[in-house]
């Protein structure tokens, strides 16, 4: 329609119309004489509407659907990120309990031989400067460590320090081949020289070869002058065998080590030995065996006699 002064007229007739039908509508309120019409409206247009409301509600739901499967995946991301933070804490509570646990064990071993030491890591496993059993552990010179220092845990001797940095040194382990300690038989205090072998027992030369000796016997460390590279007193193993002497002067005896070398974590090294030497008093008390039971006395069979004063045996069972 082009804009011509009719046109123009025309519109502003039907705006008329259209204000002057609202106001008869509002004030008609219920009886509004354009209710007649608009029910007639409402019985054309309305299965129109419908048809369209039918034809459009699929995509309505598909939009809706894809809205809550996004929160869905959102609920179940955060969740799956809850259960893992969960399972991480729960990992991290059992890891800080068995530290803890580690120790205090360690700091009762300290403190029953009196020895001052500095507490560390392991955080690294591997052959160093040739050796086939070694450990590196997170202390180094910058907390006053040293060469030839003795490293223990809450069970025993794990070995010495040989090599230092600065934040880190490098543990020869008690198990090595190339590793040597002098020890103390527990109670007759003989003295001997252990030797690692690896994941077999160490190998201990008594030197009484008369020395008795048993399974089940425990030694410690003798002790190095100045405390370096051993101080004494510190748990070696148990006798779990003994060699035949056949009249040789020494005497070979195989000692498992204490000290779990293959499942490290808390050590200590020692930074001052202890003023007196603690001898078999780092040991821990032997378990006590419950003492064995009393036999019960049996009751003697009765042997009944007839009259005539035979003997007969009895049938009656003893307990």
């Amino acid at each position: 329609m082009r804009d011509t002064r009719e046109s123009r007229l025309l519109l502003v007739l039907l705006v008329v119309i259209a204000f002057a039908l609202i106001t008869v509508d509002i004030r008609g309120g219920e009886n509004s004489p354009l209710d007649g019409p608009r029910q007639a409206a409402q019985s054309v247009f309305g299965p129109v509407e419908n048809g369209v409301s039918h034809a459009v509600d699929p995509v309505g739901n598909a939009f809706s659907a894809i809205r809550d499967s996004d929160g869905k995946a959102a609920t179940v991301r955060r969740l799956e990120r809850e259960n893992l933070a969960l399972k991480q804490q729960l990992g991290s509570k059992d890891t800080t309990r068995a530290r803890a646990a580690e120790l205090d064990q360690l700091l009762r071993t300290a403190g029953a031989g009196q020895y001052t030491i500095k507490g560390a890591q392991v955080i690294g496993i591997g052959a160093a400067q040739g050796f086939s059993w070694t450990v590196t552990i997170d202390a180094g010179s910058n907390d006053g460590i040293t060469r030839d220092m003795t490293v223990i845990n809450g069970q025993g001797l794990v070995g010495r320090v040989t090599t230092v940095g600065p934040s880190t040194a490098t543990v020869l382990l008690a198990n090595d081949p190339d590793f040597t300690v002098g020890t103390r038989l527990e109670g007759s205090q003989e003295l001997g020289f252990a030797t690692g072998q690896g994941e077999n027992p160490m190998r201990v030369q008594l030197l009484n070869g008369k020395a008795s000796v048993h399974k089940g016997d425990r030694m410690v460390t003798f002790g190095s002058e100045a405390g370096k590279p051993f101080v004494a007193g510190v748990p070696v193993g148990t006798v779990v065998g003994v060699e035949p002497s056949a009249g040789n002067l020494t005497k070979t005896v195989l000692v498992q080590p204490f000290v779990g070398f293959t499942r490290l974590d808390i050590v200590g090294v020692v930074v001052v030995g202890p003023r007196s030497n603690p001898r078999d008093g780092v040991l821990p008390p032997r378990p006590t065996t419950a003492p064995p039971a009393r036999p019960t006395a049996k009751a003697t069979p009765k042997t009944p006699t007839t009259p005539g004063g035979t003997a007969t045996p009895s049938t009656t069972a003893t307990p």
